[in-house]
């Protein structure tokens, strides 16, 4: 089968993206034609992938989606594929890959009321509507089963278009037989003395991961333990409004921030703590890659994929609603307390050995290829 995937951006580092990619090698493998249409592309170009990046421009990101659909809508009229699957929101799609939260949920609960009478809000509602609605033929694979009651309360959308997606953690997270040697030679790299520690949060997006919150939560520890601890952060995000906030909290010793980058795990495996108190998070795989990794985790139980954190006992989940003095508390505690992070280590590298935390491009790609457009 010719089979077209559409994604606004592509960039190596990004979950959406990362998800995306190893579906389609995996459809790939299985001896079916990728064709990839986006507005931006970085990073390599698989062999055989077919990639067009549409020439559009517009001053406003919902009008440029739209300029783009027209533009895809158009080249598929003249070369017509055997399916449709996108990774963004839109009209005319056989599968949805559901990376983002109901649009609609949020813009009733956390928008102002005169949000919807812009055309940002009717842009992305019919966008999700033509997706979710009942009259809609599209198939969701749904990677976050806290969102699916969301999407059926707005869209009615019927039970069988749903098809729950296993998490799919590369296998090169896991913590090798050499984890030990990794990390002291990562640790010297950074600079890290023995008697350091140190955190990281990875993801882009710093303002939904709630990087705001890591950082005070390190400016309130205790003088002595503040100063033997350091802070990397990784994403791909505009850091400026977070270096002036580092400035003002007096940790610029603490704290480095990196762009996105394709050494994850030897963080995963160097660090003492990931953190991660997102505002809201569909899922949150580093959370999973962390755990295999054996990495405790410090996240808030918003995130899709902090149950697990709970079911493996691999670390702190801090409840709703939010209070940055739970989570202070809770970074101090796990700072102090080796032998709890010993064993959340060990917990959570149990856990990795059993769990069907692995699965999901092949169990995307038995549905993209099975169900009938």
């Amino acid at each position: 089968m010719q089979l077209a995937f559409i994604l606004y951006k592509y960039f190596p580092f990004g979950g959406l993206q990362r998800d995306f990619m190893r579906i389609a090698l995996e459809c790939q493998k299985r001896g079916h034609r990728i064709r990839v249409y986006t507005m931006i592309w970085q990073g390599e170009i698989p062999d055989g992938f077919e990639v067009l990046i549409a020439p559009v421009k517009a001053f406003f990101n919902h009008n440029r989606n739209e300029k783009f659909r027209a533009w895809v809508k158009a080249d598929m009229m003249k070369r017509p594929v055997d399916k449709v699957i996108g990774f963004n929101k839109m009209p005319d799609l056989d599968m949805y890959y559901a990376a983002d939260p109901c649009f609609e949920d949020k813009a009733q609960n956390l928008r102002h009321k005169f949000y919807k009478k812009t055309g940002r809000y009717r842009h992305f509602y019919e966008y999700e509507h033509a997706v979710f609605s009942p009259q809609s033929k599209t198939h969701i694979l749904m990677i976050s089963a806290l969102q699916q009651p969301l999407f059926v309360k707005h869209y009615q959308t019927p039970a069988e278009r749903f098809h729950l997606l296993p998490p799919g953690i590369a296998l090169d997270r896991k913590a090798p037989s050499n984890a030990s040697d990794i990390r002291q030679a990562f640790r010297q790299e950074f600079h890290i003395k023995d008697d350091e520690l140190l955190i990281t949060q990875i993801g882009s997006g710093f303002k939904t991961k709630g990087l705001d919150r890591s950082l005070k939560a390190l400016a309130s520890l205790p003088s002595e333990l503040k100063k033997k601890t350091k802070f990397i952060v990784i994403g791909q995000d505009d850091p400026r409004s977070f270096l002036l906030m580092i400035k003002k909290l007096g940790l610029s010793e603490q704290v480095t921030i990196l762009k996105g980058r394709s050494d994850i795990p030897r963080f995963l495996l160097g660090a003492d703590v990931l953190i991660h108190p997102a505002y809201n998070e569909n899922t949150g795989t580093i959370l999973l890659e962390a755990m295999v990794a054996g990495l405790p985790v410090l996240v808030t139980d918003v995130c899709g994929y902090a149950h697990y954190i709970k079911e493996a006992n691999c670390g702190v989940v801090v409840d709703s609603p939010f209070d940055q003095q739970v989570l202070n508390q809770a970074l101090q505690s796990m700072l102090t307390n080796p032998s709890s992070r010993l064993s959340w280590q060990q917990n959570g590298l149990n856990y990795a050995e059993s769990a069907d935390i692995y699965s999901m491009p092949e169990r995307a790609a038995d549905i993209i290829l099975g169900v009938q457009a």
